[in-house]
């Protein structure tokens, strides 16, 4: 695990699935002396440019974690902000998302998010689905132990019922029952990167990251841009990926 801090030559091993932790958005802010839901805002104009920018780059899947579901105990009217950001993002955005063959995916207790923010997710992903390039793939209210709760709920109501012998539970299984599962095949991010300089996971995608390569960038997310994307991309070209085994 390695800071983003030099880069290259990219060669043709992009990965197929890069996931991002955007975090820094209150710090920075903080730093302009501006309220904290100023840097979300301006950290969803980051999304835009790097979802262009991992589309350029042959990027299958683009995850994105933008609400946890520990993010609710933040102050009310940051999340009323946060709740309300899908709605203005999506109106702006999927336009240009079509033109580009994107579609929007999110994974997350989406049902469990306020009637305003539902619709917006609702309609963007109604809007691009249609599109057969990259996957956006927004994890909203998502946390990777809830996650993997639910997965072995339903997999233990499959084996209630007598539908599943538990001796034929695999790691196909829980593949199969977690969020990810429709991005196969690939569920599994290549690259995970958080910024901000924080080097932690925060409950984002505990299964799917076993074998991720993970890069730490002190940027934070609104500063985060094409080039330092591409300098995480030269990191992760840089790795011998064994999987547990040699090459």
């Amino acid at each position: 695990m390695q800071n983003a801090d030099q880069t290259g030559e990219l060669n043709e091993n992009i990965p197929q699935h890069i996931a991002i932790i955007m975090d820094g958005n209150g710090r920075w802010a903080q730093k302009r002396h501006l309220p904290r839901i100023a840097g979300h805002k301006e950290g969803m104009n980051t999304v835009k440019k790097i979802t262009m920018s991992a589309n350029d780059l042959g990027v299958k899947v683009l995850t994105l974690y933008a609400f946890s579901t520990e993010n609710w105990k933040r102050p009310s009217g940051e999340v009323s902000f946060l709740m309300h950001l899908p709605g203005d993002f999506f109106d702006t955005f999927v336009p240009d998302l079509i033109k580009a063959n994107v579609r929007v995916n999110v994974m997350g207790y989406v049902d469990r998010l306020p009637d305003y923010t539902q619709k917006a997710v609702r309609e963007a992903i109604a809007d691009t689905a249609q599109c057969t390039g990259m996957v956006l793939n927004f994890a909203l209210n998502y946390g990777g132990r809830a996650e993997i709760v639910t997965a072995v709920q339903n997999i233990a109501t499959q084996v209630a019922k007598n539908e599943l012998d538990p001796a034929k539970i695999t790691d196909r299984t829980v593949d199969e029952a977690l969020m990810t599962s429709g991005l196969a095949p690939y569920s599994d991010p290549d690259l995970l990167i958080r910024t901000s300089g924080e080097q932690r996971i925060s409950n984002f995608l505990l299964w799917q990251i076993a074998y991720s390569e993970l890069v730490f960038t002190d940027q934070l997310w609104p500063d985060f841009s094409d080039a330092e994307l591409k300098k995480c991309v030269y990191q992760y070209q840089q790795r011998n990926r064994r999987f547990g085994g040699l090459k």
